[in-house]
């Protein structure tokens, strides 16, 4: 009996979430361990279920680095990195479309309508969703900057009760161009700021952004994190993945979240408990 009181104690203390988040546009960046783990991967197909449940929207942007790097290496074409971006020519951008654009995003879009869900994969390229143009060919090669979102594409497969799947590819308006190749953590804030989201949550391998003795700092704001990137509190892959929160919130989204993936059922304990699990990035006032 004990049980079944604590079970109904903690939905009670989720319904004011649940109604206040009802109807309410979600961008999960989906990476890290999360997206590799199988035990992983079906909670966070459960998770996200729950949520489309209860009446929020999700939309799911997901990379796919470290199987691109595997299906290189089994095709021995190696990879290359400069700046942390991977080196993109026309042959290492088809395998990257194969393994974002097939594998990986089929995959999450099956896992979720095997679950009850109603998904649907997409890249940059369809219906000319993204568009984008090189960071620097000469030094990235087919590496991209999106230039322009077709929010309406998005916002339509919503509208239809949709789970849209992003994979993130830019398309060119040049014919037969092989498109390029976007880093996910940027594809989702941009994608999040022009849809309207509420939220966007990025999942990732640590507990969020951690303070110099391994805390998780629980919110912070733009000037608090500039500091933190002076004094290296910030560094390494943690910088990209809080300039994207930075760039969400001040182009709208409500809040920017980063969050432990690796922790079961990570997506629900962070919006649906008061106290969280990870680390919330609010617009400075």
């Amino acid at each position: 009996m004990q049980t079944k009181t604590k079970q109904v104690n903690t939905l009670l203390d989720a319904l004011p979430y649940i109604k206040q988040f009802s109807n309410q546009v979600f961008v999960i960046k989906y990476g890290g361990s999360a997206q590799i783990n199988p035990e992983l991967k079906d909670k966070v197909a459960q998770d996200i279920l729950l949520m489309y449940l209860v009446g929020i929207k999700p939309v799911v942007v997901h990379g796919g680095g470290n199987k691109i790097s595997s299906m290189l290496d089994r095709l021995q074409l190696g990879t290359e990195f400069i700046d942390g971006l991977r080196v993109t020519d026309e042959s290492v951008m088809e395998i990257v479309e194969m393994v974002l654009s097939g594998t990986i995003n089929k995959e999450i879009t099956a896992l979720l309508n095997h679950h009850g869900a109603k998904a649907i994969g997409i890249s940059g390229k369809d219906a000319s969703f993204i568009k984008a143009k090189p960071i620097n060919y000469d030094r990235y090669g087919l590496v991209g900057k999106i230039t322009d979102i077709d929010a309406s594409v998005v916002k339509n497969l919503i509208a239809e009760k949709f789970i849209p799947v992003i994979a993130p590819i830019g398309g060119d308006d040049s014919l037969n161009h092989p498109g390029y190749n976007i880093n996910a953590d940027l594809a989702a804030s941009k994608i999040a700021a022009s849809i309207g989201a509420k939220k966007i949550i990025f999942m990732t391998d640590t507990s969020g952004v951690l303070d110099k003795d391994m805390n998780c700092i629980s919110t912070l704001l733009e000037d608090e994190i500039n500091l933190l990137k002076e004094n290296e509190t910030i560094k390494g892959g943690m910088i990209p993945k809080v300039d994207a929160c930075l760039e969400a919130v001040n182009h709208g989204v409500e809040k920017a979240h980063i969050i432990d993936g690796r922790i079961e059922h990570s997506l629900l304990l962070e919006i649906f408990t008061s106290e969280g699990i990870g680390t919330v990035i609010k617009k400075q006032v």
